[in-house]
């Protein structure tokens, strides 16, 4: 099994946890000092509390949370963020509601996830031309709805 450590640097937060047996993400809390609202329309980017030193050929990817963006229409506006193995600053979550109404962000929220994930050593190479495959370079909605 890898080791991935954690800074906390907000020592009232959380680690980072799985809420349940199964899950792919883990919680990532909003490490802000005053509440912050984000109105319709508008991005924020929230720290959350945390650095971390993942292995060689991981990624931590941010990703939202279904309940925040099926109750409240925010999400992660690049997601998934990537975070590679060579960052350790303090991990961000760029939050954008795409909703009627402004969301507080409270310190301590659940604001996003973060999947862990190993990476595939690749090798790139340049070719002529590529093998043929079903569907070619039908591009979208080539397939159907």
């Amino acid at each position: 099994m890898d080791t991935i450590k954690i800074v906390r640097i907000a020592k009232d937060l959380p680690l980072p946890k799985k809420q349940t047996v199964g899950s792919a993400g883990f919680d990532l809390h909003a490490n802000v000092d005053e509440p912050i609202v984000i109105m319709p329309g508008e991005t924020k980017l929230t720290g959350t509390g945390i650095k971390i030193e993942l292995p060689l050929n991981y990624e931590l990817q941010v990703r939202p949370r279904s309940g925040l963006a099926l109750k409240n229409q925010i999400t992660v506006l690049n997601s998934p963020g990537t975070v590679d193995c060579g960052y350790t600053g303090e991990i961000g979550v760029i939050l954008i509601n795409h909703g009627s109404k402004g969301l507080i962000v409270n310190r301590g929220d659940r604001i996003a996830q973060a999947v862990i994930c190993k990476l595939p050593d690749i090798n790139i190479v340049e070719v002529e031309e590529l093998s043929e495959t079903e569907r070619g370079d039908g591009a979208y909605g080539s397939t159907g709805v």
